[in-house]
C-alpha cells in the first residue's frame, strides 16, 4: 500500500490512473469497521489477488486528501471506503461492510479488466 500523504501524492496517483486502474482505500485507524476493512485489504494483498496499485488515505491524518477525493469524484465520503479509479472516473466504490476481499476482487475483475 502506498500512502497518499498530501495533494501532490494524490495528483501523482491520479496521473497513473489515467493509464491504468488504481484502488484507493480511505481508512480511519480509530474505527472498528475500518480496521476490519483493512484486514480484508491485507488478505487481498497476501493472496496477490489485487493486481493493481493500491493507495491508502488515513482520513484523520490526511483530511485534506480525503476531502479532495470527495470533491474530485463527487462521491460522498465514507470510512472505510474503497474506490476503483481509471481514466479520471470512479468505476466502482464501496463503503463500510462492503469493503471486503470478495467485493473488491469481484469489482477488479469486472471493471478493471474491461477498462
Amino acid at each position: 500500500m502506498t500512502p497518499l500523504r498530501d495533494l501532490h501524492d494524490l495528483d501523482a496517483a491520479l496521473i497513473l490512473a489515467a493509464s491504468e486502474p488504481i484502488v484507493i482505500f480511505k481508512h480511519s485507524p480509530t474505527c472498528g469497521v475500518s480496521a476490519q476493512a483493512s484486514e480484508e485489504i491485507d488478505e487481498l494483498l497476501e493472496r496477490a489477488a489485487l493486481p493493481l496499485p493500491l493507495y491508502v488515505v488515513s482520513v484523520r491524518a490526511q483530511r485534506e486528501v480525503s476531502e479532495a477525493i470527495t470533491k474530485r469524484f463527487g462521491i460522498r465520503h465514507e470510512s472505510p471506503q474503497v474506490l476503483l479509479v481509471h481514466r479520471g472516473a470512479v468505476l466502482w466504490h464501496a463503503s463500510h461492510f462492503r469493503v471486503n476481499a470478495a467485493e473488491i476482487h469481484s469489482a477488479v475483475e469486472r471493471f478493471a479488466a474491461a477498462g
